[in-house]
């Protein structure tokens, strides 16, 4: 895609609802989906039979070796829909990497093309008991005999031998991630939902934590929880008609690695070049620039990847975000800064994967936000995954 967004502004969000992110379900996931999806629907002033199509993502609800059982350990558009006893007319799954924008391109571009209405977005994240990552293998296969003996197996390895040649290459300190941190955990402990709710961190506190894989600690990685959220899309010109300020799409944009390298294998070079290629699409596609957007919500699942999107996306120049985030450019509390992490994100809320930013984006566009409203919000950035490995989506409050 290149040029302006068809489609650009003709989509909206007109509700939402979010379950309690925890560490303790207590009970099969397609319960709190139901829950949650209904809330939603209501939220938008509509009734379950008005909603006619269906999205998700039921990739990675959860890592390891754990049983995949639809409704008790994942939620695919199919299971949700039946079990609301809808016919609907149009039900999709994504399967690709950048679940939650590529979930909501399906949705944008249903209503825009006109195979459905009203539709339902949800995204399901699953807590099996015992360890996340439990792995039965005793033996690497492969491209992965070459690296898992090694103790080069799961994401966080790949993202630390990255973050390490950020640290070498620009002088970032431990110092400046642990501000990153802590600004995250500080707006995620004002959201009820969240799983640090009322639980702040201090630099202290992040800079006793040890290393588990240099430079990195855990509290570097967002902590596994379950829980559910669901919004509802609508025409921009049914959206008039419904409670709320309707949130528009204005355009997205994703990005995939360029070379064929081992698995999860990418230099920082190869993040930064996906990721600038991602933001010429994403400009390009929405009309807007870097300059024009007032609350960007950059994805933290880990937390080197705030860098990144920071750099790829134009906010700063190569090398300077740990600098920017040091010296409080980010911080949500002081005037003139930029809120990249205003609504908590995946670090101060649990791994939701991209939904804080995306729920960021609509509560405040919307003015829903409670005591947490910021004044003077008419566009949003909510990026999801990575820059090489993910997408982002523009919203704005005003169709014109």
């Amino acid at each position: 895609m290149s040029g302006l967004f068809k489609a650009r502004n003709q989509v909206a969000l007109v509700g939402f609802a979010h379950s309690k992110a925890t560490r303790k379900p207590g009970r099969p996931l397609g319960v709190t989906a139901l829950e949650t999806a209904r809330a939603a629907i209501a939220d938008a002033g509509l009734t379950p039979h008005q909603i006619d199509g269906f999205v998700s993502s039921p990739l990675l609800p959860t890592t390891g070796d754990h049983a995949v059982e639809d409704g008790i350990s994942t939620v695919t558009s199919n299971w949700l829909a039946r079990h609301l006893g809808l016919d609907p007319a149009y039900v999709v799954g994504f399967q690709g990497i950048g679940q939650i924008t590529g979930s909501l391109t399906l949705a944008v571009n249903a209503i825009a093309s006109g195979a459905a209405d009203y539709v339902l977005f949800h995204r399901a994240l699953h807590l099996p008991p015992g360890k996340y990552n439990d792995n039965s293998l005793t033996e690497a296969s492969g491209a992965m005999q070459w690296m898992a003996p090694m103790g080069f197996f799961g994401a966080m390895p790949a993202i630390a031998l990255a973050y390490n040649e950020y640290c070498q290459r620009y002088g970032a300190t431990r110092e400046a991630m642990a501000t990153l941190v802590c600004e995250a955990r500080k707006n995620g402990s004002r959201i009820p939902w969240s799983a640090w709710y009322q639980k702040p961190l201090t630099v202290e506190q992040y800079m006793a934590e040890e290393m588990i894989i240099e430079p990195m600690c855990r509290l570097d990685a967002d902590m596994p929880v379950e829980g559910v959220a669901c919004f509802v899309l609508t025409s921009a010109e049914r959206a008039k008609d419904l409670p709320h300020q309707p949130v528009y799409v204005s355009g997205y944009a994703s990005g995939y690695p360029t070379k064929n390298r081992a698995m999860l294998h990418w230099t920082l070079d190869d993040m930064m070049h996906a990721g600038e290629g991602l933001s010429t699409r994403l400009w390009e596609s929405s009309g807007f620039t870097a300059s024009e957007i007032d609350l960007p919500q950059l994805y933290d699942g880990f937390s080197p990847f705030v860098y990144i999107w920071l750099e790829t996306l134009g906010f700063c120049k190569r090398g300077e975000a740990h600098e920017m985030i040091l010296s409080g450019g980010i911080d949500s509390d002081l005037p003139g800064t930029l809120p990249v992490m205003s609504g908590g994100g995946a670090i101060g809320n649990g791994r939701m994967h991209g939904v804080p930013q995306m729920l960021e984006c609509y509560l405040q566009l919307s003015g829903r936000a409670g005591e947490r409203q910021r004044g003077n919000v008419t566009t949003g950035l909510a990026c999801h995954s990575t820059p090489h490995f993910g997408g982002a989506v523009v919203y704005s409050n005003d169709p014109s």
